[in-house]
């Protein structure tokens, strides 16, 4: 059989008894040292969904993103880079709160008869980790899984998340029509650079982007990233880049504190007229940010990217700026969908498009070419020499996008090439549209399953009454928006609010959150009065 090693590996790693775990959008997250019988659970299934998927490469990644470095998680990653299909989230839970050794060969034997997979067929899995100092223990835990069911494995060793979501579809698409490009840090280098290049040549050289990498994998991949360019079109200064202090990692940097902050992070001092940005600890996530004259800070978050990328239509979530949803609809006259939060629901909403632009506000997204919008740039014959140009520059723009997953640097590249074609200053993007006030509040609940939401998670069903409430409260102000929506990983709602200025928009925020505190079982201290 082939899961009868599993139990002698599975005790090598055993499950904590009072931890349950759950698969959510970004994978499993916790505490690193609580994740050992997960990643190595992982480990087994990510056999199992190459089997099922005939020996395709699936990728496993382990990080924590945005979260501090006591965290760690893990994911897997489909065989064209996309995020694991939901309906398998659900075999992950199981399987990383089986019970015993035991369990834990039972829950793959139930899962191979439940998709019928050929447990004959060798699976290939390709992995990788951030910079976290919980990383190699949990490597290891990994490779124990993948070695319990013989795996084809190959590590990729310390790079960013979205460079193995490249590297495993470029692994899976070789030697295709639709072949990715080369599946390694190199290959990722050169595909996206000379794409950069190809499009920036010949225009006026920007002025230095900063860059604050996090003190994460971001520091060391995007001076590879330059160094491979080496072209003054690409002028970097990277900050916050100590990945081998312990402590560093997002704190007060970042593209969450600065997002969460709405200020500069630590170690970067903001000049009017500078250019900057900030990823995230993996480098899936970018925003910018400068000062003005006054010195006064300014954000380009997400919903900016958003609207600066936007050419056929833009996938938002519920927690688009409203300004941002009315720009694109009003001033682009693109059509605008919204998503339920998470960048899986984004993506596969983005999918349904010709051309497809989804950000997530917090900095995190992307750009997808539907087949059709390729197959009709495959069969374009132009007529003129500008023709040839436009079709030449939309393939290039096109391999300047990493489609698999958001991507910072690849994102970063994108936004640096529509700023240099336009001859825009970060001043000028910013001038678009203005967002409205905005606010996220976190209010503890004794059972977060009894919100329930529909309408892309702006509404909500349950319990009885309450959204009549928040509609009430909502009425009140000028140009107010308020949802409540459930935490996917702890006992707590989310209270996000908008109004036309920033005295309305927080009283307007905790309003609400008291409401959903009184009548929906707050717990802890209520949510302060706003005076």
């Amino acid at each position: 059989m082939p899961f009868t090693k599993v139990p002698e590996y599975s005790a090598k790693h055993p499950k904590p008894a009072d931890i349950t775990y759950e698969y959510g959008t970004a994978g499993f997250r916790t505490i690193g040292e609580n994740l050992e019988s997960t990643v190595f659970r992982v480990g087994l299934l990510a056999a199992l969904r190459s089997q099922s998927k005939q020996g395709q490469v699936i990728g496993v990644m382990i990080t924590a993103s945005h979260n501090h470095e006591r965290d760690n998680g893990v994911k897997l990653i489909d065989p064209l880079g996309e995020m694991l299909q939901q309906s398998w989230e659900a075999y992950c839970s199981k399987l990383a709160n089986a019970a015993s050794d035991a369990d834990v060969q039972s829950v793959l034997e139930e899962v191979a008869r439940a998709e019928k997979i050929d447990t004959s067929i060798k699976a290939k899995v390709a992995y990788a980790r951030d910079t976290r100092p919980s990383g190699p223990l949990l490597q290891g835990a990994l490779e124990d899984g993948l070695e319990a069911l013989n795996v084809e494995a190959t590590n990729y060793g310390i790079i960013s998340t979205p460079q193995l979501h490249y590297i495993v579809r470029c692994l899976n698409t070789a030697g295709t029509r639709a072949a990715y490009g080369e599946p390694t840090e190199t290959g990722y280098n050169a595909k996206y650079g000379s794409a950069y290049l190809r499009l920036v040549e010949g225009k006026e050289k920007p002025t230095t982007l900063h860059i604050d990498a996090a003190n994460g994998v971001g520091a060391p991949q995007v001076r590879k990233l330059a160094e491979s360019i080496n072209s003054p079109y690409f002028n970097i200064e990277v900050h916050n880049h100590d990945t081998e202090t312990l402590g560093k990692l997002n704190i007060d940097c970042g593209a969450d504190y600065v997002k969460s902050n709405q200020r500069q992070p630590a170690g970067v001092t903001l000049i009017p007229g500078g250019r900057y940005c900030s990823f995230d600890g993996d480098a899936d996530r970018i925003v910018f940010y400068y000062a003005d004259e006054a010195g006064r800070f300014h954000l380009l978050d997400g919903d900016k990217i958003a609207t600066l990328v936007a050419t056929s239509a833009s996938v938002q979530t519920a927690y688009a700026n409203g300004s941002s949803t009315s720009f694109i609809k009003d001033s682009l006259k693109l059509p605008t969908v919204f998503a339920k939060t998470g960048v899986k629901h984004l993506h596969h909403e983005a999918e349904k498009m010709a051309i497809g632009v989804y950000f997530e506000a917090n900095g995190h997204g992307t750009v997808l070419f539907n087949p059709s919008a390729v197959t009709a740039l495959t069969n374009a014959t132009p007529t003129s020499p500008a023709q040839a140009d436009a079709i030449e520059r939309l393939w290039a723009l096109r391999d300047l996008i990493n489609e698999s997953v958001g991507d910072a640097m690849s994102d970063m590249l994108l936004v640096e090439t529509i700023l240099i074609c336009k001859q825009w200053t970060l001043a000028d993007w910013d001038q678009a549209y203005t967002d409205l006030p905005s606010r996220l509040l976190k209010v503890v609940v004794n059972d977060r399953s009894v919100f329930q939401t529909t309408n892309a998670e702006q509404t909500l069903t349950s319990p009885a009454g309450l959204q009549d409430v928040v509609d009430s409260i909502v009425a009140k102000f000028p140009k107010g928006r308020s949802f409540v929506r459930p935490s996917g990983t702890e006992d707590a709602v989310r209270v996000y609010a908008e109004a036309a200025t920033r005295h309305d928009c927080d009283q307007l925020a905790y309003t609400v959150a008291g409401a959903v505190f009184d009548k929906a079982g707050g717990r802890g201290e209520r949510p302060a009065e706003f005076l």
